[in-house]
């Protein structure tokens, strides 16, 4: 899942954007409005983290222009605006979640897991994908009963296909879910990755239609 965060606090930032790093995510972190614009026009973020109170503008301004043309990311509101009225403009405004600094990080990963299953159709944490079972919360996989140990980045890739069961997947859609880990993507990147969750999970996890992309496989 590739996750935008908008938070100017730089202290706070850093420890959010290691925290969806170690959770195996990747991540884009911004510190103003203007560039938060110019960040999901040229990208198609799975979640969006917002602060409400920033240099150049108002947080409920830039969700309120996200939700007028369209854009439905869902979006969990960071901030220390904890009055009653405050969460309500919020969720009225478009928002999916609401959660006041300072918070746990722990509990900004669950909801993180929480906003992402409900917007990929699996509100339940465990799923069943032939001899697989997930748990998209701990972010974990066995196989046969098996653990399957996934680095982050397999794991992104694996996380994009769950979410979209049966499409097809280009690569260039699926190597934007890589662009934020640090390492650079290189033209071959997907099909080393493909390569090796076939050879953990199974080879058929992954179809291939060639010259066009990937789909998760059959059960």
């Amino acid at each position: 899942m590739r996750i935008l965060l908008i938070e100017d606090d730089t202290t706070l930032g850093a420890a959010v954007r290691d925290q969806i790093a170690a959770d195996g995510q990747s991540v884009d972190w911004v510190t103003r409005l203007d560039a938060a614009g110019d960040a999901v026009n040229v990208t198609g973020y799975d979640l969006i983290l917002l602060d409400l109170m920033l240099p150049d503008g108002r947080g409920i301004g830039f969700l309120k222009s996200l939700r007028a043309r369209g854009d439905v990311t869902p979006v969990i509101i960071l901030t220390a605006l904890d009055q009653v009225s405050d969460r309500i403009e919020g969720l009225n405004a478009g928002a999916d979640d609401y959660l006041v600094k300072p918070f746990d990080l722990a509990e900004l990963s669950a909801r993180i897991g929480s906003v992402a299953r409900r917007y990929s159709g699996n509100p339940n944490p465990i799923v069943s994908h032939g001899p697989l079972d997930i748990d998209l919360a701990a972010r974990s996989v066995h196989r046969e009963g098996k653990p399957v140990a996934l680095t982050a980045r397999e794991w992104a890739l694996f996380e994009a296909f769950l979410a979209r069961p049966g499409q097809l997947l280009s690569k260039a859609q699926l190597e934007e879910k890589l662009y934020a880990f640090d390492s650079e993507v290189e033209s071959n990147t997907i099909e080393v990755h493909v390569s090796r969750l076939r050879k953990k999970l199974g080879s058929a996890i992954i179809e291939t239609e060639r010259g066009l992309g990937y789909r998760l496989g059959r059960a």
